[in-house]
């Protein structure tokens, strides 16, 4: 057998992804940790969104294990 399947090289193809394809989901990402960053530290009192304190109580001990002050 002098042909092989297989390629006898063991290095990986990387191919890097470009500037432009990877621009809309740095986007994306950064504006949904904005609003994660909104929801765990300004949800609360004059800057609620939501009325009442139901978000202020599910997210109540993600506040306090991130350093928000809530009480």
């Amino acid at each position: 057998m002098a042909h092989s399947a297989v390629p006898t090289t063991n290095s990986p193809v990387i191919t890097p992804i470009s500037l432009s394809a990877l621009a809309p989901w740095a986007v994306f990402v950064g504006i949904l940790m904005l609003v994660l960053l909104y929801f765990v530290g300004a949800e609360q009192g004059a800057t609620s969104v939501f009325e009442g304190e139901t978000i202020h109580e599910w997210l109540h001990d993600g506040r306090h294990l991130l350093g928000f002050p809530c009480h």
